[in-house]
């Protein structure tokens, strides 16, 4: 057990929990005592239009989050004024005002959903130093605010005739309160996230609440409890591969809800607190969780992010590279959280080898949790072709890094010319780190070249039976700008108008495509495999437009099928394409394979 507490990454996550447990456990109390749960988890969620602002300009994510939280308070005093409105109500006509802005700056502003699931649900994994001095500050807050305004706030909850004499009714104190909640929740984001932030905040106090009737004995054994619930929670997170902030959030609730029902047998049982926190911490280390697949060949150890990096690699290194692969089939790679596994298995790894752009930018937070110096191999650098502002337009590039450009089309394996040139990069890469395998890898990579051109002539050939006026589609998002630009097919339109699948569409822009399909006559909008298809088939039933067929876009197909390998999917979507394209007449490669 104590081995997983050596590693770098649960060191740093282990210092954010220690430090977040006194504002925790201070100002939780205060939350609990002051009926101040449902704010402070408004306060979190009401987060996200900040959080938006802060990755499409470009600023710190907690400056982003505390501004948010900042006017979030401020508009639910003004509300508040309204002697009608009941304070719940106040709070929830607040939240709802900011998520609602937050929706609309993440879809029609940015065109995106923004780089925020991190912050959403939060992960250890992913703690730095900037982070663990905001909970540090956090901490000295707490401590300094409880000690100056802690007789006010209790007077002001408890004492009517208390809070008259010291003056604790103005609303300075109260202001005070819900400036310091809002701190610390900012600060927890990065551990627990917006959406869990209970965890932290409130779940925790409100256990110790059970049991503690005086207000330091309160303080003090929540924090204890949200010291041993964190680390316990880091730990299982590392055990059974599963987020750590998410596994914090069931460790604090089955805290809970055993001492709430240990209570409820009476206090003839002689159950005590502690006694019913170690036997939960017992019952919980039964869970189990998902890890990646390794496929234990025998060579350098590499890593590889996407399902299609994973692939390629395949391809080229055999039974001589030893693979794992971070992404599994159907995970969207654009709001994938890293589990504990992935850390380690980087930290390990002689060569990374990831897909480029946004889709796995979150290698980067990996490299440097793992403390890894592994070669990092971009397959997205130096592309033959590359598509800008996710239209069809293809463009040849001789130059460097032009894959940093914001609006850089990052499903470039979607044309078979990128995949030919991301094979050589990782023979490269491979034979950077396993020299002696030279020979093999550059046979293996002109066996997988010579795969890939037949591909190519068959997929053509296959649309050669489309008319050129009816090569027409509408896919989720806009992912497939390389197929059809390689292939001379014509995206009308998008469901979802961006490079990401966390954006939303607006009606607007959903009447505008109906319209459009309408219009050009298309037969059918092609939902993705990793992707809700709810979207999809309500603008297929008003259109009349058909949704039987579906595309691999950001990820590959099921393990074992023919369409786990990328030359599977590309055959599976060509012929999905064609088949929607010709009303299902005919489909690819029952004809010709090449």
């Amino acid at each position: 057990m104590l081995d997983t507490f050596s590693l770098p990454f649960v060191q740093e996550g282990l210092i954010e929990i220690l430090l977040l447990s006194i504002p925790a456990g201070l100002i939780g109390s205060w939350i609990v005592l002051r009926g101040f749960a449902f704010h402070s988890h408004a306060i979190g969620t009401a987060s996200f239009p900040g959080l938006v602002l802060a990755d499409g300009i470009g600023f710190s994510a907690a400056l982003g989050a505390f501004g948010a939280a900042g006017v979030f308070t401020l508009l639910s005093a003004l509300l508040a004024r309204s002697k009608q409105t009941a304070a719940d109500s106040v709070t929830a006509l607040a939240l709802v005002a900011c998520l609602a802005t937050g929706v609309i700056l993440a879809s029609d502003v940015f065109n995106s959903g923004a780089n925020v699931d991190t912050l959403l649900f939060g992960s250890l994994l992913a703690i730095d130093s900037s982070d663990i001095w905001l909970a540090a500050a956090a901490a000295v807050l707490a401590v300094l605010t409880t000690l100056l305004f802690g007789h006010h706030w209790l007077a002001k909850g408890f004492d009517e005739d208390s809070a008259g004499r010291l003056r604790s009714g103005s609303a300075l104190f109260d202001t005070a309160l819900l400036t310091v909640v809002a701190v610390t929740v900012v600060a927890s984001l990065s551990a627990v996230g917006a959406l869990l932030i209970s965890a932290l905040m409130v779940v925790p106090a409100a256990t110790v609440r059970l049991f503690a009737h005086r207000l330091p004995i309160l303080q003090l054994v929540t924090i204890a409890l949200v010291v041993v619930e964190g680390t316990f929670g880091l730990w299982l997170s590392v055990e059974t591969n599963a987020p750590p902030g998410a596994t914090i959030a069931v460790v604090s609730g089955a805290v809970f809800a055993l001492a709430f029902g240990a209570r409820a047998l009476g206090q003839r049982s002689g159950v005590r607190p502690l006694a019913v926190a170690t036997a939960l911490l017992a019952l919980t280390g039964l869970a189990a969780g998902c890890s990646n697949q390794s496929t234990g060949g025998d060579g350098p150890k590499v890593v590889a992010t996407t399902t299609q990096a994973s692939d390629f690699v395949s391809e080229v290194g055999g039974d001589r590279v030893n693979l794992t692969g971070i992404l599994q089939p159907n995970t969207d790679p654009h709001g994938y959280e890293p589990r504990p596994s992935d850390v380690m298995a980087v930290a390990d790894a002689s060569l990374i080898v990831r897909s480029g752009g946004h889709l796995d930018d979150w290698t980067e937070d990996l490299i440097r949790d793992s403390g890894s110096n592994a070669k990092v191999v971009d397959l997205s650098r130096d592309l033959p072709v590359k598509l800008h502002g996710g239209d069809d337009h293809a463009e040849v590039h001789g130059g460097k890094h032009e894959s940093d450009a914001e609006d850089f089309d990052p499903h470039w394996w979607q044309d078979p010319l990128n995949v030919q040139a991301a094979a050589a990069e990782i023979v490269t890469g491979l034979t950077g780190v396993a020299p002696e395998n030279a020979s093999f890898y550059r046979g293996r990579e002109h066996r997988f070249n010579v795969q890939i051109d037949r591909l190519s002539k068959g997929i053509k050939n296959c649309l050669k039976r489309i008319p050129a006026n009816d090569r027409k589609i509408v896919t989720d998002h806009d992912a497939f700008g390389y197929f059809t630009s390689r292939f001379r097919i014509k995206t009308v339109g998008t469901v979802i108008p961006a490079l990401t699948t966390e954006a939303q569409p607006s009606a607007g822009d959903l009447a505008d495509l109906e319209e459009t399909i309408r219009r050009e006559g298309v037969k059918a909008v092609f939902p993705e495999s990793s992707v809700s298809p709810a979207l999809a088939r309500a603008v297929a039933r008003d259109t009349g437009a058909s949704t039987d067929y579906s595309l691999y876009g950001d990820t590959l197909g099921p393990s074992g099928s023919e369409d786990a390998t990328w030359l599977g999917s590309m055959k599976a979507n060509a012929d999905a394409i064609v088949r929607g394209m010709s009303g299902g007449r005919f489909g690819c490669f029952e004809v010709s394979d090449g």
